[in-house]
Order: C-alpha cells, then structure tokens, then sequence
C-alpha cells in the first residue's frame, strides 16, 4: 500500500490526538494547545490565500523562535505554499537576494527583524508583508494576529509527496547563498529519522534553543509536533534563561551547537544552577565535534545525556549519530571516545568516505576520504542551480551527495571529521563562506591580496582569519589596522561573520599557477591540533 508523505499530517496527527494538550508555551507567557496552534495555522493559511498565495507560490518567514514560526510555517504549508525559514542575522542585502532568488510572494517577518525586510521592499517581487507587531515597525505591514483572527476557512489543495515544500537557503563556497529544496518524502522521512534516533516521544518537553530556520530546526517543527510533545518558545539564547526553563517547565530535550553547551558551562561554573526539573534531560550537538571536558561536564556535572549528530542542510540535515551504546558504557570514559566521532548512517541512511576515485577508503581510522551519503533525506536539488545540483552528487561517486567535509572510518563503520574540502567556515554551528569574506576585504582600497581560513577558537569551535598583503606590500606600516579592516568587514556583512582575526603578510603562498595555497595557511594556522576542523 502506498501513502502520501505529507508534512501537512504531523500537525493533523497533533490535532487528532492531543487536540486539549499543551502545544506551545509562548515566549509572551501564552499557552497553546494544539487545536488552538492549528486554528492559528488555519487562519494564517486563509489569509495566505486571500491575499493571492496559491500552491506552490514561496512563503518567507523571518522569525527567532516563536510561536508564530510554527503557525507560519504549517499554515503556508496548508495552503500548499513552499516555507522558506530566513536566517535573522543576515544583512537586507543577504535578504534581497534570497527573497528575488526564490521569488517570494508574502513574508511574515518578526517586528525585531522587518526592518531590514522594510530597507528593501522596494527591490523585491514580494507584494504580502506581516509582522507579529505593526505598530512596532515602520511602513505599510498587516498585523499576523489580525488576520489570523479574520481569516476564515482555508481549502488544502491537493499534494504530491514529490513535490517541493520547503526551501532552505545556505552560504556556498562561492559566496552566494544557494536554496536547497526539500520534498514532502525528504521532511516526512527525516522527521520519522529523527523521532527514532533522538528517542522523541509524547511526554518529552522540547526547548527551542536551536534556530526554527536551520533547516527547520533539525527537522524538529515536525517530529515535536507530530508527536505531540511540547514546544518551549524562545527568542535567543541566554544560558540564564535555559537553566530557568529546564528547572520551571520540565525541559527534557534541546540541541544546541558545542558553542551553546560552552556558554551553559561557563554559566554553570560561575552560578551553580540547578540543571533539571522533573524530567531528565538530553541534548544533541552538532556543527563541531565537542571536546572530551565538554562532553564530561554535559553528563557528569549537568547529569544530561548528550547525543553527537551530524549532517547538513542538504542533507535534512541529520544522517549520522555516535549514540551507540553497544560501544560502550553510560559510566564508563570510553563514551567520550566515541561520542565525539560523528558516528555512523541513521535508519537506511548510507554513509560512505571515498577516495578521489570514488573508492571507499579503509575502515582503518587513518585514511582519510570526502564524505558521501545517499538517504531519503537528502534534499532533491539547489533551486535554479542545475550545474550546482549535479556537481553535488555526482563529483567523486555518482548518485551521492558530496558534503565537502574529509573523515577517517573505524572498523565499525564510525566516521571522524579531520578536514573540509569546501572553503566553508563552521563557525558556532553558522556557515560562513570564506570567498564572501575575501570579496568584500578586496572592496577595501588598502587590500592588495587575501586569504581567509577557519583558525582554530575555543569558543567558536572556528572562526575566520585573513592573510592581508596590504596595498604598500609592508605588512609592517600596512595603511590600514586590523580593527579598521575588522569594522569594515562587520559594516558589510552580517555581524556573525564578521573576521575579527587579521594578519598582515608579504605576500600568499601560491602554486606555480598563482593560485592561492590555503591548505599552507591552514596547516600553519592548525599545527598544535589534532585535526582541521574546528572543535567547540
């Protein structure tokens, strides 16, 4: 028998069942249940297609992690229209391209954000304009609550599992974001992936702390909802305030990049906290492998049971995990060892690491090979990038996408991250192109040459450094400081990629042909490391 998978039926499924039960603690201190979450939804869709949304049409959201993401979120998808979450940190003109890149026809933008939505409305094809408070932002934007509450009935159009309904938008090695489109089948699949692997269940009680617009919070809008655990809402991350949340509200689930779990510790070690209310408490990390003392401290002084994930937005983004505890015991230092591999495939996930001619590498724990994966996860392609799309999955093994990051495998079958392939930079769990902090450092009149790198950081995991040749060739006297050039970066880009490491130099190492050795600066930059990625 064969049965559409749609991401329209995890709130259904959530309305069905647990229609009197709580949904969603907003950040304002409302409660949600979830026929009261879907009834927003519904509204938001009515009002969607009085205002011309059709299927298929594009639905930006702009949003930290708030109620009204969710009902956003479902409600475009009910009425067919394909979600496309924002990254708030981005700059208008990040904004700008993205929204005339996709085509989007409405936004729903927080009133803390839709002011850089309102510096380029003019430039954009996007003709529907909401906000969660009007009278907080300027310009001609509706009210969500208003048109929610007058939206009436909505008709679901009828769905293909294969069609897009998502499209999430990530920073390329070229330093143009590129929109990785996701199917009904690739969310619906991932969702089930990661309700089994996370152990997500009915009673858990989720804190928000990861971004609802990376790549859909991990998939979590849909497995919470689905299963209709609980939803505690958030609009940033303050370590106060999750040890509030854990104790007040009964937190038992979060993820979090190992620079959140750094933030809690540092939290933890000045305060002493209590770390859990009623429930026991789990926490999956990703974007860097964790250290060993960080994992310690997590389950030994926290009492949480951390899970290290891996993956990437075009990948769903979750495909592997190191919580197999047939390798080792809950009380014994071994799981450290493995908890920090990024471990092996989920459910019917494949995980490869090949050589340059597409060879699987030895499980050896030495050779070190590109990670390839196929998976019904795996996103269907880049939106309007064909050339982009086959590159991806075919360049060293056909039919498989190509994560650009370099592993070793140990003989069962857990992979290690040691290298990145791509010039990206994973910067507390944010991608930042290191050819877009090159562009923009060559804009500045005193930078003859650069080079940016990930350099190691303690608490970033990574973080950008650029190799200046300045314009007078004496990096001595350069006729620009570092902090001016620093200043500069951060008055052109979005502020987490702002490169505030600089180092002058002579000139670049170069091949015979000109081009820039990288991999010189990197190893010279990551000599006293174990690898060459970052660990947070």
């Amino acid at each position: 028998m064969h049965k559409p998978l749609l991401v329209t039926e995890f709130l259904d499924r959530a309305r069905d069942h647990y229609g009197d039960e709580e949904a969603v603690v907003a950040t304002t201190g409302e409660r949600y249940s979830y026929e009261e979450l879907g009834e927003r939804a519904d509204g938001f869709a009515a009002a969607l297609q009085d205002r011309g949304i059709e299927k298929g049409d594009r639905v930006a959201v702009l949003d930290p992690n708030t109620h009204y993401h969710l009902e956003a979120a479902f409600g475009a998808m009910q009425a067919g229209a394909v979600h496309t979450p924002l990254n708030y940190r981005l700059t208008p003109d990040d904004f700008s391209y993205i929204l005339e890149d996709a085509g989007v026809d409405a936004i729903y933008a927080d009133y803390d954000f839709a002011e850089k939505i309102e510096a380029i409305r003019d430039e954009v094809p996007t003709e529907t304009f909401i906000t969660n408070d009007a009278a907080a932002v300027d310009g001609d934007w509706e009210s969500f609550d208003e048109i929610v509450d007058n939206g009436g009935e909505y008709d679901r159009p009828e769905m293909s599992e294969d069609e897009i309904i998502t499209i999430n938008y990530t920073s390329g090695t070229t330093g143009d974001p590129k929109g990785v489109c996701r199917t009904h089948r690739a969310e619906t699949i991932h969702a089930y992936l990661t309700t089994v692997h996370q152990e997500i269940s009915d009673d858990d009680v989720y804190l928000w702390t990861l971004p609802m617009f990376h790549v859909n919070g991990w998939g979590h809008i849909y497995a919470v909802t689905g299963m209709g655990a609980k939803h505690i809402c958030t609009r940033g991350v303050e370590a106060e305030e999750i040890f509030e949340a854990v104790q007040t509200e009964d937190v038992s689930y979060m993820c979090g990049a190992p620079t959140v779990l750094n933030m809690l510790i540092d939290y933890y070690d000045e305060h002493e906290p209590e770390t859990t209310g009623n429930n026991d408490v789990r926490i999956a990390t990703a974007g860097a492998a964790p250290p060993e003392a960080t994992i310690r401290t997590v389950e030994e002084e926290f009492g949480w049971y951390l899970k290290h994930v891996y993956g990437a937005t075009e990948t769903g983004p979750l495909i592997t995990t190191s919580d197999a505890r047939r390798f080792f015991e809950d009380d014994s230092s071994d799981r450290f060892r493995v908890k920090k591999r990024q471990g092996f495939g989920y459910l019917g996930t494949e995980i490869r690491v090949v050589d340059e001619d597409g060879n699987d590498v030895p499980r050896d724990d030495e050779t070190i090979g590109e990670v390839v994966v196929r998976g019904n996860q795996v996103m269907e392609k880049y939106w309007n990038k064909p050339e982009a799309t086959e590159e991806a999955f075919n360049d060293r093994a056909e039919g498989y996408y190509h994560l650009g990051d370099l592993a070793t495998v140990d003989e069962n079958g857990m992979i290690s991250i040691q290298d990145r392939k791509k010039d990206i930079i994973i910067s507390g769990g944010e991608n930042i192109s290191s050819i877009e902090l090159e562009d923009t450092l060559f804009e500045h009149e005193a930078v003859n040459d650069v080079a940016v790198i990930p350099a190691p950081d303690d608490e970033w995991g990574e973080t950008p450094k650029a190799f200046v040749v300045p314009a007078n060739g004496d990096p001595e006297d350069p006729p620009v400081s570092a902090e001016e050039l620093t200043e500069f970066t951060r008055e052109n880009l979005a502020n987490y990629k702002t490169v505030r490491r600089i180092e002058y130099v002579e000139d670049l190492p170069t091949t015979a042909t000109g081009k820039v050795q990288k991999f010189e600066l990197r190893e010279q930059e990551w000599e006293d490391e174990d690898r060459m990625v970052g660990e947070g």
